[in-house]
């Protein structure tokens, strides 16, 4: 189950299926794993709070990903994503809003997956795996034009 809640309704007002777009890639990451998560759309001020709360970072970030403990089952996690990172990053990118809020779904859900960018080597393997997904929803290769680095997914 994916469970999305919408916080800051410029999200909706920006991009009227903006539920069904995230279903769609959150659905399309998690693929046969089976769990739930929740996503939440705010805006820059809430994922500000909550990345230096939880990260020590105290600046508002496109997309967070908070991975449940394994006891927690079938609930796999949480992402968070902030509607002002994310629409500036698109229009920087020259990608539609779609298409970025996809992007940054995938990532996120496969970070709730156990999936990691520490390292060069886990950095092309899950990037491999996202341009995989994104292809398969139609969306173009993120890091062909992406010249910005993911948030603190």
């Amino acid at each position: 189950m994916i469970e999305i809640e919408v916080e800051d309704t410029v999200w909706t007002a920006a991009l009227p299926d903006v539920e069904a777009v995230v279903e769609r890639a959150a659905g399309a990451a998690l693929g046969a794993v089976e769990g739930d998560i929740v996503v939440l759309l705010t805006d820059d001020e809430s994922v500000r709070q909550i990345n230096a709360r939880f990260r020590d970072r105290d600046r508002p970030t496109n997309v967070l990903s908070f991975p449940a403990a394994e006891s927690a089952f079938p609930h796999l996690g949480d992402l968070t994503l902030a509607y002002g990172v994310c629409a500036r990053e698109a229009v920087e990118q020259g990608k539609t809003l779609s298409d970025h809020l996809s992007h940054l779904v995938v990532h996120g859900v496969l970070h709730l997956l156990g999936r990691d960018h520490e390292d060069d080597a886990e950095a092309e393997e899950m990037e491999a795996e996202e341009r995989s997904i994104l292809a398969s929803l139609g969306v173009a290769d993120p890091y062909t034009l992406d010249e910005h680095p993911l948030g603190d997914a």
